[in-house]
């Protein structure tokens, strides 16, 4: 029995033996990794460009300006303008604010200058003015042909007599009441270019003194400025009008150079450009306008002051666009405004635009043309 418990003991020791001898079971061979190939990314797509904002554009004004035939504020419409008289003495340049003058009126005076009247249709934006001067009769024919609110800083005896006698409305910077205190002497100038040269104003003074009340705002009834605009104002069979020199007297000549990028008359005097003295800007028009009439001393007049023939009709020369055309005017009475013709009769239209107006004596004035 013992021996059989043994050789049983020995048989399963052999088993076990062969059981651990045996062939090991390979190991599983380890995968591979793939071999990958580089990948080249797409370029990025092209980062769409915001489009830039387009402004809306600005709204167009309902209205007309009557001076200019231009868009305007339908409120300023039917308002009466302002005529600022203006120095327009070598020494008193540059003057202020006459570029945003709707239509400039030169136009002779004793001892051979020349002043000039700027017409405003509106004064919103329009900074300060002058230098002021004084009043002649037929500057005030200038404002009353537009209905207009004067400005001025004293004038001749005969200009006060009318003054009265026309009922002209007028703000006087020299014996003005409470209207004077719109006007000011500007320290710069006055040191500069002398006392008589330095009384200015400005739209903000002369607006504030007229919203008291103290002139009628509008225009009188049945009063209406016959002038027509076109967008092009170029004179059909005008003549080549690139260069204009206007010698109004011996102490001033007046040139108008045609700049056809703006359309405009450039305008010079005094051998530089004339310019504003709040912008350093030279001044340029659509415009120009050379009126022939009457111009004589006033006898007995000790300081040579003269007498401009402003009614009544007169040959003169309309400019625009680079070319010129001979006009008729006429102006039926103090109160009425210009009328312009073309010689056969038609009605003359002025380019869209502001316009300078010069009214000269062929006694005493050439106009050269080139």
């Amino acid at each position: 029995m013992k021996k059989r418990i043994v050789l049983i003991l020995l048989a399963a020791c052999m088993v076990l033996t062969l059981a651990g001898c045996g062939e090991k079971e390979a190991p599983h061979a380890a995968a591979s990794s793939p071999v990958e190939e580089p990948v080249t990314p797409p370029p990025p797509e092209p980062e769409s460009e915001e489009p830039e904002p387009v402004p809306d554009p600005e709204p167009v004004p309902g209205g007309t300006n009557p001076l200019t035939g231009l868009p305007m504020e339908e409120t300023y419409e039917n308002d009466r303008p302002v005529a600022i008289m203006l120095n327009n003495l070598k020494t008193a340049q540059p003057q202020l604010g006459v570029s945003q003058a709707d239509i400039i009126y030169e136009i002779p005076a004793e001892g051979d200058i020349t002043r000039m009247v700027g017409v405003f249709q509106s004064l919103e934006g329009v900074g300060t003015l002058g230098s002021v001067r004084s009043a002649r009769p037929y500057y005030l024919e200038v404002a009353l042909g537009h209905d207009a609110l004067y400005v001025h800083a004293g004038g001749s005896p005969a200009a006060y007599e009318d003054i009265a006698a026309w009922g002209v409305a007028n703000m006087d910077g020299v014996n003005g009441g409470s209207d004077a205190k719109i006007f000011w002497r500007d320290a710069n100038r006055k040191s500069s270019m002398g006392y008589e040269h330095s009384l200015v104003t400005s739209g903000e003074k002369i607006t504030e003194y007229l919203e008291k009340g103290t002139y009628r705002r509008t225009h009188k009834d049945g009063f209406s400025y016959p002038q027509t605009f076109v967008e092009d104002g170029t004179p059909a069979g005008g003549t080549s009008a690139e260069h204009i020199k206007l010698a109004f007297t011996r102490y001033k000549t007046g040139l108008f150079d045609y700049d056809a990028e703006s359309g405009l008359y450039m305008v010079s005097q005094y051998g530089s450009p004339y310019t504003d003295g709040n912008t350093g800007e030279q001044v340029g028009v659509t415009n120009v306008l050379v009126l022939e009439t009457a111009i004589s001393k006033i006898p007995g007049d000790t300081e040579g002051r003269l007498k401009v023939q402003m009614t009544g009709s007169g040959k003169g020369t309309f400019f625009c666009g680079g070319k010129g055309v001979e006009i008729q005017w006429s102006k039926a009475d103090r109160n009425s405004p210009f009328v312009y013709t073309l010689s056969d009769g038609t009605p003359l239209s002025l380019g869209q635009g502001t316009s300078y107006v010069c009214i000269t004596t062929p006694k005493t004035s050439s106009l050269s043309i080139t």
